[in-house]
Protein backbone atom coordinates (compact mmCIF):
# COMPACT_ATOMS: atom_id res chain seq x y z
CA UNK A 1 0.00 0.00 0.00
CA UNK A 2 1.71 3.15 -1.17
CA UNK A 3 0.63 6.55 1.17
CA UNK A 4 1.23 9.51 0.31
CA UNK A 5 4.07 11.27 2.74
CA UNK A 6 2.19 14.45 3.68
CA UNK A 7 -0.81 11.87 4.27
CA UNK A 8 1.82 9.86 6.66
CA UNK A 9 3.12 12.74 8.96
CA UNK A 10 -0.34 14.19 9.10
CA UNK A 11 -1.53 11.04 10.76
CA UNK A 12 1.40 11.01 12.67
CA UNK A 13 1.09 14.36 14.29
CA UNK A 14 -3.04 14.17 14.52
CA UNK A 15 -1.56 10.41 17.05
CA UNK A 16 1.08 12.41 18.91
CA UNK A 17 -1.28 15.06 19.59
CA UNK A 18 -3.80 12.84 21.02
CA UNK A 19 -1.32 11.03 22.81
CA UNK A 20 -0.19 14.24 24.29
CA UNK A 21 -3.93 15.07 25.39
CA UNK A 22 -4.26 11.57 27.06
CA UNK A 23 -1.39 12.05 29.37
CA UNK A 24 -2.23 15.60 30.24
CA UNK A 25 -5.81 14.47 30.78
CA UNK A 26 -4.31 11.70 33.04
CA UNK A 27 -1.99 14.05 34.91
CA UNK A 28 -4.63 16.16 35.65
CA UNK A 29 -7.18 13.74 37.14
CA UNK A 30 -4.00 12.59 38.74
CA UNK A 31 -4.02 16.03 40.44
CA UNK A 32 -7.74 16.67 41.30
CA UNK A 33 -7.53 12.96 42.98
CA UNK A 34 -4.74 13.88 45.05
CA UNK A 35 -6.39 17.29 45.66
CA UNK A 36 -9.71 15.18 47.41
CA UNK A 37 -7.35 12.88 49.30
CA UNK A 38 -5.48 15.34 51.19
CA UNK A 39 -8.72 17.67 51.87
CA UNK A 40 -10.66 14.27 53.32
CA UNK A 41 -10.12 14.61 56.80
CA UNK A 42 -8.63 11.29 58.06
CA UNK A 43 -10.36 8.99 59.85
CA UNK A 44 -9.09 5.84 62.31
CA UNK A 45 -10.03 2.82 60.90
CA UNK A 46 -12.24 0.12 63.30
CA UNK A 47 -10.40 -2.12 65.24
CA UNK A 48 -10.83 -5.68 63.37
CA UNK A 49 -10.63 -7.74 66.68
CA UNK A 50 -7.54 -10.07 65.80
CA UNK A 51 -4.75 -7.87 67.94
CA UNK A 52 -4.65 -7.87 71.32
CA UNK A 53 -5.21 -4.48 72.88
CA UNK A 54 -2.12 -2.87 74.02
CA UNK A 55 -3.12 -1.99 77.46
CA UNK A 56 -1.03 -3.26 80.18
CA UNK A 57 -4.54 -4.48 82.19
CA UNK A 58 -4.40 -7.01 79.39
CA UNK A 59 -1.28 -8.91 79.56
CA UNK A 60 -0.65 -11.87 80.96
CA UNK A 61 0.82 -12.02 84.26
CA UNK A 62 4.18 -13.52 83.99
CA UNK A 63 4.87 -17.06 86.22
Amino acid sequence: MLVHPELMLTMVNDRHREMIAESEKAQILKRAREALRARRPRTARPPTGRVAPCEPSAAVPAR
